[in-house]
């Protein structure tokens, strides 16, 4: 019976064995699916905090482009109001000796007056370009000329005058440049 005991001790030893080795490698197993798990909610954790940094960044875009619109929304209308302005400055200025037609300039010139007084009024602001240092910013150059009198890169004579809204270069002013 001994030898028999000492089977069936054997043979329980051998099967804990087994049972010992399949709860550790199910504990390795378990353990190995918890980090694997672990891993997925860290990258899905950074995929949310992306996704939040890219929507807080949209609405910061989209509340910047608004505020711009809103800034500028009468830009279109002014920048097609400018080549009236235009035309109003060249009648106003022509020499005429009829009397009849000198009252209908100063009529031009009141409606001209009102104009620029409504667009000054927007914060629409004629650019200063004769006699001053060409910027490029604000003054877009047709040709250039040379007068000794004066330094290069002056403006010597303002072509179509240029116009600011608020912030924002309108229309440049075209003019010729000294040499």
């Amino acid at each position: 019976m001994n030898q028999e005991n000492k089977e069936v001790k054997e043979d329980i030893k051998g099967t804990e064995e087994k049972e010992h080795k399949k709860i550790k490698k199910n504990k390795n197993d378990k353990n190995e699916e918890i980090m694997i798990l672990q891993e997925r909610v860290h990258i899905l954790e950074e995929e949310t905090l992306r996704a939040k940094a890219d929507l807080i960044n949209y609405r910061k875009r989209k509340d910047e482009e608004v505020s711009n619109l809103l800034k500028y929304c009468n830009a279109d209308m002014i920048l097609s109001l400018l080549p009236v302005l235009d035309n109003f400055e060249r009648v106003i200025n022509k020499e005429v000796e009829s009397e009849e037609l000198k009252n209908y300039l100063e009529g031009f010139k009141l409606i001209y007056n009102q104009i620029k007084d409504i667009l000054n009024s927007n914060e629409v602001k004629e650019i200063e370009a004769l006699g001053k240092e060409f910027d490029p910013m604000f003054h877009q150059s047709i040709t250039t000329r040379k007068d000794d009198k004066k330094a290069s890169g002056i403006v010597l004579e303002v072509y179509q005058k240029g116009y600011t809204y608020k912030d924002k270069v309108l229309r440049p002013a075209m003019v010729i440049i000294n040499e």
